[in-house]
């Protein structure tokens, strides 16, 4: 069926950024123009849909997610809300009763912050051990980035006062005998935490369309997968296979230890029933709001201290090489200056040719003279600008000066770069109109303003979730505005954003449907 929408307050994200009409032909937007023009172009079967003061614009692109690890989460504790230790240990209870888990599950949660916390530092493993000595506990920290175990954890995992920390992360010690005390950090966690595989396939894949689901309300069309292993690509595959699923998926590949699943599935780097791998995926640091951020300078109120890499150098650059010899993209976490050095540094190193669109993944402290430099290896920034907002109280404890100038997407929006803002979810729900907010207001949950230069307007928050977001997934031709030839992936919200008096407005805007390909995925009734 045909659809043809008219209304005043269709926003194209092309230059020409407003259109009286939109017609919608199968799974893809055939013409745009006058209304006068458009609807000559109806037929007896065409659906006219007038918007009145409703706003239609193409579909948000969400830049840089994990749907996998959201699914999971949605099968486990949440422990988003926990202000103390009792009541990690209090839900964590209730979870394991209402569940009925026994000695034959693990009990996981998902969530804490420490930051958050009344006792203001990470729970051990005698306080899971409150929870059960009969079951594995394991609860992640809301960066995704460290979080605890309980004795029957540590146990499972084999580490005791002997076990040496890998590279790249840390084993929380007791201070007296060097005894583990539960707590581990990046890849002591991240090479762990896979071991408390508690759900089925047939689990984790209703878990994802309920995922999907989450996408959908929030407008997004196109999600990310943004650290696939085998597991998430076995899930993947076998729902594009079935096509089983409705947004389109977009998987990036942890470059270190799963590498063969691009090898031995080059037919998915285009979309096959709505998935598709998008390249490798790299992790170079951790968490500014953990700690473990890799910093040029020491954190505040540390003499030396300033976070740590994941890799040597020569490793990152051969990484690197191995994306560019098989032109393929390469998207990698870095949230300390020092991380992004490593990262543009290698590139430099290796004086590319070929124009990979290589993602700087949430770039939270990169620097101006980096940004200057990233223009001209072609790297695209992807701002985790929340960060602003939720933990920016926390950075300018942490960061001190250098917190006022997190995320600064108005300078790379004055150096000419192409950029996106993400959720980073599940560490945040993808509210992409919570974040522009984010983005056009920069100021703290304790109402502290962090560098007015770096606030970025309404259209240009826009930009960063559809046509920009379009670019880094090298798909700009059928994605990312309302123009002929490109799919009709949509959103319908009540007001349009553009026209606000002031961008605390945008936290009122609701989004009443989200259109894939023509087709209405979701309605707010």
């Amino acid at each position: 069926m045909k659809k043809i929408y008219y209304g005043e307050n269709i926003v194209t994200m092309e230059d020409e950024l407003y259109t009286q009409a939109v017609l919608i032909d199968n799974n893809k937007i055939s013409a745009i123009g006058n209304y006068n023009d458009i609807i000559k172009l109806k037929d007896d079967d065409t659906k006219v849909i007038d918007l009145k003061e409703k706003c239609l614009m193409p579909s948000f692109i969400d830049s840089h997610s994990h749907i996998t690890a959201l699914a999971q989460t949605l099968l486990t504790a949440d422990l988003s809300n926990a202000k103390n230790f009792d009541d990690i240990i209090n839900i964590l209870k209730d979870f394991k009763e209402k569940n009925n888990l026994n000695s034959n599950n693990y009990l996981i949660g998902f969530g804490y912050d420490h930051n958050f916390l009344e006792e203001r530092k990470h729970p051990t493993k005698e306080i899971l051990d409150k929870v059960s000595n009969e079951i594995p506990v394991l609860i992640t920290h809301k960066s995704g980035h460290m979080g605890v175990t309980n004795s029957l954890g540590l146990k499972l995992l084999n580490i005791d006062e002997n076990t040496k920390a890998p590279d790249g992360g840390k084993i929380g010690r007791t201070d007296i005998t060097n005894k583990p005390n539960g707590y581990l950090e990046e890849t002591a966690f991240t090479n762990n935490s896979k071991k408390f595989d508690n759900f089925s396939m047939d689990k984790i894949i209703e878990a994802i369309k309920k995922a999907e689901n989450i996408y959908l309300s929030y407008g997004i069309t196109t999600a990310q997968d943004g650290i696939t292993k085998e597991k998430e690509f076995s899930i993947l595959k076998t729902m594009s296979e079935n096509n089983n699923l409705d947004i389109d998926i977009v998987s990036y590949i942890d470059i270190k230890n799963n590498k063969n699943i691009l090898e031995q599935n080059k037919d998915y780097l285009n979309y096959i029933n709505h998935y598709k791998i998008g390249g490798y995926k790299l992790f170079l640091d951790g968490s500014p709001q953990g700690k473990t951020a890799w910093l040029s300078k020491p954190y505040e109120g540390d003499k030396e201290y300033k976070g740590y890499p994941i890799y040597k150098d020569e490793e990152v650059k051969n990484f690197i090489k191995t994306a560019l010899n098989e032109n393929i993209q390469i998207i990698t976490h870095c949230n300390g200056d020092a991380a992004a050095e490593q990262f543009i540094k290698s590139f430099e190193a290796l004086n590319p040719k070929k124009n990979i669109r290589p993602v700087m993944i949430h770039a939270q402290t990169v620097r101006e003279d980096q940004i200057k430099r990233m223009k001209k290896i072609n790297m695209i920034p992807s701002f985790f600008v929340d960060h602003v907002y939720y933990w920016g109280d926390i950075h300018l404890k942490n960061l001190g000066e250098r917190a006022y100038k997190i995320s600064p997407i108005k300078t790379a929006i004055k150096n000419d770069l192409i950029y996106t803002i993400h959720e980073d979810t599940p560490v945040l729900y993808p509210d992409i109109l919570e974040s522009i907010w984010t983005a056009a207001t920069r100021t703290t949950k304790n109402g502290v303003p962090l560098s007015s230069d770096e606030k970025i307007t309404i259209v240009e928050g826009l930009k960063a979730v559809t046509i920009n977001a379009a670019y880094s997934y090298f798909e700009e031709d059928t994605k990312g505005s309302i123009k002929e030839g490109k799919l009709a992936d949509l959103v319908i919200l009540d007001k349009n954003p553009l026209k606000l008096d002031n961008p605390d407005e945008l936290k009122k805007i609701k989004l009443l449907e989200t259109i894939k390909e023509g087709k209405t995925l979701y309605k707010n009734n």
